[in-house]
């Protein structure tokens, strides 16, 4: 069957998610391009209240952990379902930084600064500050909302946070294909 020329344009404008081995590859390729849609710590109707499940590339990692930024800066980690405590705060208002605080016997016991890289309804995406890079640690710390997550591999969450993309990539096609259309019909109507 011979492709039109919609099929062609259409395919022009085809977003795949290159493959890479680690998901912090695929980070630093998605978050770039799904940025702007991202929502801010000030809007914490996002994020808090909420069960958020780790993801991880580690082929080690079996465990559900699930964490809850709760009222009043009430943080709990669940690991398979054994509870620890702690405090999470926003950092200046504005700078996009959160600090997580687990809890033992009423004394901070670990504390980590994060920067906020990406927030929506399904992702809360963190990247801890400071060069991790260089010291071989993880840079990102990411969550997805358990309802949606709690069933998909790693990269299937990749490939969900990069539909971001390619929904919002979609909507600008259809609106660069119905202005050809539109200068199709009025050439076509001028020529009449």
């Amino acid at each position: 069957m011979e492709n039109t020329f919609l099929d062609k344009l259409s395919r022009a404008f085809s977003v795949e998610l290159p493959y890479h081995e680690t998901m912090e590859d695929y980070l630093e390729t998605i978050l770039p391009v799904i940025r702007p849609w991202s929502e801010d710590l000030l809007e914490q109707e996002f994020f808090i209240e909420k069960a958020w499940q780790e993801i991880r590339d580690d082929d080690n990692f079996h465990e559900t952990v699930l964490h809850f930024f709760n009222e009043g800066n009430e943080y709990l980690q669940s690991v398979d379902g054994n509870v620890h405590k702690g405090l999470w705060r926003l950092m200046p208002p504005g700078s996009n930084k959160i600090l997580v605080e687990q809890m033992a016997g009423g004394a901070a016991v670990k504390s980590e600064l994060y920067d906020l890289a990406y927030l929506d309804n399904y992702f809360f995406i963190l990247k801890k500050h400071g060069d991790q890079e260089r010291k071989g640690r993880p840079k990102f710390f990411v969550l997805g909302y358990e309802p949606t997550v709690s069933n998909l591999e790693w990269r299937d969450a990749m490939e969900l946070l990069f539909n971001k993309y390619r929904s919002n990539n979609q909507f600008y096609r259809n609106i660069f294909i119905l202005v050809i259309l539109i200068v199709i019909i009025v050439a076509l109507f001028s020529v009449f």
